[in-house]
């Protein structure tokens, strides 16, 4: 475009919002007509501004697309009004675009090192924040690797053509007395306030409130066998993330499997020195999940195996002491997310295996027998809650509609239950 037309004769896109905005404050700060007219001149010929689009938009008196676009092409160079632009190319990955578009801008307006610009990332109608953020992060990349200065920065939808796929970037080029008039107040409610840029990410690190690995002793004998039975759980994640992502999107959002299969992950990236101590482990295991697994299940099985970790401290561990850490840590999940037996969650499952495995070990069965029947008893609640009626978490919007699928965080806890059946004891 920039070799196509006279500066004069452009047509112009979002570039125009800053232009505006000089302009505005302007005027609101009472000086002449002409000084207004010239502080926009001059901003409008300081700035670059170029979009690109992956669609069409349809004008609703046309009723049909302006234009046509292959699944694999965009348009370069688009009008303010969503009109073709001057050249189509071969789809690109986003930095890709951004490059191009922004090279075009630096050149033509001869932006270059210790230059302070403005930077405005404008949605064209149909491409949400979460992409707009990966091109802003492109142009911020691209203009401090050319050693340009970003002053102030905007993203979002402020100069749209209806529908349209796609984004412009517009680069001007500022002062102190242009930034003071991009900084000045207004009612405009669409306006997204100063722009500040972050200069400098600050990294805040974690307090030490809970045991690192560290200060874990040398491991002791039982340790092999926990670290193998958390490994078997990791696996039976791995191997279940089908079937809990289509579960969890019956009823739920659809992450659970991934989120599950992100915390097998993090088992697995454990140092063999997280494996000393039953209390060490857990905490190390209740740290990594935590982290890792997304949604609400991240902080159940974190806050579960924190306070199960809590128990096994500076006590000998026998199957009386496993046994109770399981249902403080059961008890735990209910206190932190207000569940109870009957709500159609994770503690359905749960709920019944710990009073289960609390019995049959203070009856004197074996810690491997134990759990086996706690397992089953998981199986037996996990099954019921397909009866229920959610009363809790994302399943509830769905009320009656809910009935007939079993509870996906319910079935995950079986899953792992399962895993740990033959290594418990």
């Amino acid at each position: 475009l920039c070799t196509s037309t006279t500066p004069a004769r452009r047509r112009g896109i979002a570039g125009v919002v800053l232009v505006h905005k000089v302009a505005g404050a302007a005027a609101a700060a009472g000086v002449s007509l002409a000084e207004v007219a010239r502080e926009a001149t001059e901003a409008a010929a300081a700035l670059g501004s170029m979009g690109v689009a992956l669609g069409p938009c349809t004008v609703p008196a046309a009723g049909r697309p302006g234009f046509t676009l292959e699944d694999d092409e965009v348009e370069l160079g688009l009008g303010i009004h969503g009109e073709q632009g001057v050249r189509r190319v071969a789809l690109q990955p986003v930095d890709a675009l951004v490059d191009t578009l922004l090279s075009a801008i630096v050149e033509d307006r001869k932006v270059g090192r210790g230059d302070r610009v403005a930077l405005m990332v404008n949605g064209l109608g149909g491409t949400p924040p979460m992409e707009l953020a990966i091109v802003t992060r492109r142009a911020l990349a691209f203009l401090a690797e050319r050693g340009v200065t970003v002053e102030r920065a905007w993203q979002g939808t402020f100069l749209s053509a209806l529908e349209m796929p796609g984004c412009s970037l517009t680069v001007l080029k500022v002062d102190d007395a242009r930034l003071a008039r991009l900084d000045a107040p207004t009612e405009a409610p669409a306006w997204p306030g100063r722009g500040q840029v972050v200069k400098r990410r600050q990294v805040v690190p974690v307090r030490g409130a809970l045991p690192t690995v560290a200060g874990h002793p040398k491991p002791q004998p039982m340790m092999a066998q926990v670290r193998a039975a958390a490994l078997a759980v990791a696996d039976a994640w791995d191997a279940a993330e089908a079937r809990l992502t289509e579960l969890d999107s019956r009823a739920g959002d659809g992450d659970l499997g991934l989120s599950l299969a992100r915390g097998a992950a993090a088992i697995r990236a454990l140092p063999e020195r997280a494996w000393a101590t039953p209390s060490g482990a857990l905490t190390e295991l209740g740290q990594a999940l935590r982290r890792n697994i997304a949604g609400s299940s991240g902080p159940f099985y974190a806050t579960a195996l924190l306070r199960a970790a809590r128990y096994l401290a500076n006590r000998p561990v026998d199957a009386a002491a496993w046994a109770k850490a399981f249902e403080v840590g059961v008890e735990a999940v209910s206190e932190l997310g207000g569940a109870r037996p009957g709500d159609r969650t994770m503690v359905d499952a749960l709920h019944p295996a710990a009073v289960t495995l609390v019995r049959a070990v203070r009856e004197g069965i074996s810690l491997g027998e134990a759990w086996a029947e706690a397992t089953r008893a998981a199986e037996q609640g996990a099954e019921a809650t397909a009866s229920m009626s959610p009363r809790l978490g994302r399943a509830s919007y769905l009320g009656e509609r809910a009935k007939g699928i079993p509870d996906a965080g319910a079935a995950a806890v079986v899953i792992w239950m399962q895993a740990l059946r033959g290594r418990v004891g």
